[in-house]
């Protein structure tokens, strides 16, 4: 008996993980297990983050080895950061290093990582269904589910590493199998939570959730707890040690991203993707607000039409499988709250905003991103969805509906993710927004500091730096020291200021203001100025020592007596791009030896032909001019290029 049950784990097990390994390849084919061939990763397939991942490992591949194992001195130097924080999956980083330094050339893991995540994502799913029907058939069927699931599809090569959704439903099987057998020691388990640190640390919550569920149920029913508690603590002590020598302790890289806990609020009804990916052929997209769009969780229409039908057929049993399970249901509950957050949202419309300390926010904020917590919940929707069919009369033929049924609602995803990648092969891998013969030049530089503000089109920036053995300050991955960071700013605007610079360093600015205040001590030292892209989609100020008095082409604007005055793009209550509301007659100027110069004693502000009259210039507010013009509407101003008469 023992033999058959092995038998059937094992078929159900590879089965699964070659449907898994097929709704792959369907979607998205050969091309990208073709480790030489990095279009899709430079290009930004579907968005840009894996163009993060991607520079991420080309620094890291480029670094001296060194401890921790996962952490590169060429991102974020001089202090390094471990490439966790670039979701450059540090384990498979780690591992790959020597096999990319053998093989030489270009070499990416993220398509072959994928494939195993999908296969193992069928091979568990297939497993799990297991435990709750006969045969093979059904639970084949159920696995095809979770492989096309629209939460994997969503984050495969877009957050490649969150990928390894097979990790949740390995600790759920792990949980089941578990609780069937009286125990708790699982050998399953205890490898989970480890890997999850070395994959992505959104992982740890889920897969310990589930764990932790295991123990409490196994405590109160045996009375036991101190093997569960030293179970459960041996675990604790093997992941952070993995997660230590990965570097993800390193230093205190605790600030970046864009918004705090309650941003990325939860969305479950909602088939809308990102970049109008659609994963419903039924239900329509409905509005998102805030960070809905990263809390994505669409169960898909299969699984919505299941549940309901699974309610009514089994309502006499669902209580008692809540007692039973009691504390995996507390732990989903938690992980719910969680993921929906503070922030109530729904269509594009902000319910309620419920108050929370600040010191909960900053806490809550180390896994800000909430909505992804809901996974495991999602996952045992998906299951239960799944395993209510399996238990109706001629349950095969349900689940092959309900199988049905999901596959036509997400296809149209599927689709768009098929047509994505065969788009990304053509992607140029040599990026459009640094095609100013000025980089070529820029090439011969050790070092880029970003001096002020995240660089327009950063990432390209890194690939770019990576790709000529330069190493950044540029905070592109998800978490630096931001005090670190301004400190070692600072002593690079005074080293300019001291007119001083590195001849090996490149200096970056986002604002010209900045970049106006910093130039002049260096003028007569290096090529300063602007430089942006053909479309005029990304400009960079740059000071470049050592390559004073040279020429460019015309995507450069030299630092000279004819450089033109811009206004200040600033925008808030009072001022809308450099223009006060209230009048549309008065601009503003970042306050800088340049600006000064260009309005002392000047009589006329022009533009495009046309001249407007300097009426005032006051400069009480510190670090701005504001002029006032005999002008209608200074708005006509933007984007200009002014000088001076």
């Amino acid at each position: 008996m023992l033999n058959h049950k092995s038998t059937r784990s094992a078929r159900l097990f590879w089965l699964g993980a070659l449907l898994g390994a097929a709704v792959f390849l369907l979607v998205y084919g050969l091309a990208p297990l073709d480790v030489a061939n990095d279009a899709f990763c430079r290009g930004g397939y579907i968005e840009k983050d894996i163009q993060q991942h991607y520079a991420g490992w080309l620094f890291y591949r480029s670094s001296a080895p060194g401890w921790p194992l996962g952490v590169t001195q060429a991102i974020n130097a001089p202090q390094g950061v471990s490439v966790a924080y670039t979701d450059s999956i540090p384990l498979l980083a780690v591992l790959c290093r020597p096999l990319a330094a053998a093989l030489g050339g270009t070499f990416q893991y993220f398509g072959w990582f994928t494939l195993v995540c999908f296969a193992l994502q069928g091979g568990f799913a297939a497993l799990l269904c297991g435990l709750f029907a006969e045969g093979l058939a059904a639970p084949l069927a159920g696995s095809l589910v979770f492989a096309a699931s629209p939460i994997l599809l969503e984050r495969a090569f877009r957050h490649t590493s969150l990928g390894a959704q097979w990790l949740v439903l390995a600790a759920l099987y792990c949980y089941f199998v578990c609780r069937r057998q009286s125990r708790f020691a699982s050998r399953g388990l205890f490898v989970i939570n480890i890997l999850a640190v070395g994959i992505h640390p959104y992982f740890l919550p889920m897969t310990y959730a589930v764990t932790l569920a295991l123990l409490l149920e196994y405590t109160v029913k045996q009375r036991q707890w101190l093997r569960p508690v030293l179970f459960l603590g041996g675990n604790m002590l093997c992941t952070a040690a993995l997660g230590w020598a990965l570097g993800l302790l390193y230093g205190t890289a605790t600030s970046g991203g864009q918004a705090l806990y309650g941003y990325f609020a939860m969305k479950l009804w909602n088939p809308a993707g990102v970049n109008g990916v659609l994963y419903s052929r039924l239900l329509p997209a409905q509005n998102q607000v805030g960070g809905n769009y990263d809390a994505f969780a669409y169960l898909g229409l299969g699984v919505l039409a299941a549940l309901p039908v699974v309610v009514v057929s089994a309502r006499r049993h669902i209580l008692g499988a809540v007692r039973r399970h009691w504390a995996l249901c507390a732990v989903c509950a938690v992980l719910t709250a969680f993921a929906v957050s503070n922030v109530i949202t729904a269509n594009g419309v902000t319910l309620a905003t419920l108050p929370l300390p600040a010191s909960f926010i900053k806490l809550f904020s180390v896994f800000r991103s909430g909505g992804r917590l809901f996974w495991p919940v999602y996952y045992l929707l998906t299951l239960a969805a799944f395993a209510g069919l399996a238990r109706l009369p001629r349950g095969a033929v349900w689940v092959a509906l309900f199988a049905a049924v999901q596959l036509w609602d997400v296809s149209p995803a599927l689709f768009q993710r098929h047509d994505a990648m065969q788009a990304a092969q053509v992607t140029d891998a040599f990026p459009s927004e640094l095609d100013s013969d000025f980089w070529q030049s820029a090439a011969q530089y050790r070092h880029i500091e970003s001096v002020q503000g995240m660089q327009a089109d950063s990432l390209h920036l890194a690939l770019w730096a990576a790709d000529n053995g330069m190493t950044t300050n540029d905070p592109f991955a998800a978490r630096y020291d931001e005090t670190a960071l301004a400190a070692e700013r600072q002593t690079a605007l005074d080293a300019l200021d001291a007119g001083t610079p590195q001849s090996d360093t490149l200096y970056l600015f986002e604002d010209e203001g900045a970049f106006l205040q910093a130039v002049e001590p260096v003028k007569t030292l290096a090529w300063c100025g602007r430089v942006t892209s053909a479309d005029g989609s990304a400009s960079w100020y740059v000071i470049a020592p050592g390559l004073q008095g040279q020429t460019f082409d015309a995507l450069c604007t030299p630092y000279d007596e004819d450089y033109p005055l811009r206004l200040a793009d600033y925008t808030d209550a009072l001022w809308n791009r450099g223009v006060l509301d209230e009048t549309k007659q008065t601009v503003c100027f970042k306050d800088s030896p340049f600006a000064r110069t260009k309005l002392d004693g000047a009589s006329l502000l022009c533009a495009g032909g046309q001249e407007y009259p300097i009426l005032k210039v006051d400069d009480h507010d510190a670090g701005w001019l504001m002029v006032t013009l005999d002008i209608e509407d200074a708005t006509v101003l933007w984007d200009q290029e002014l000088t001076t008469k």
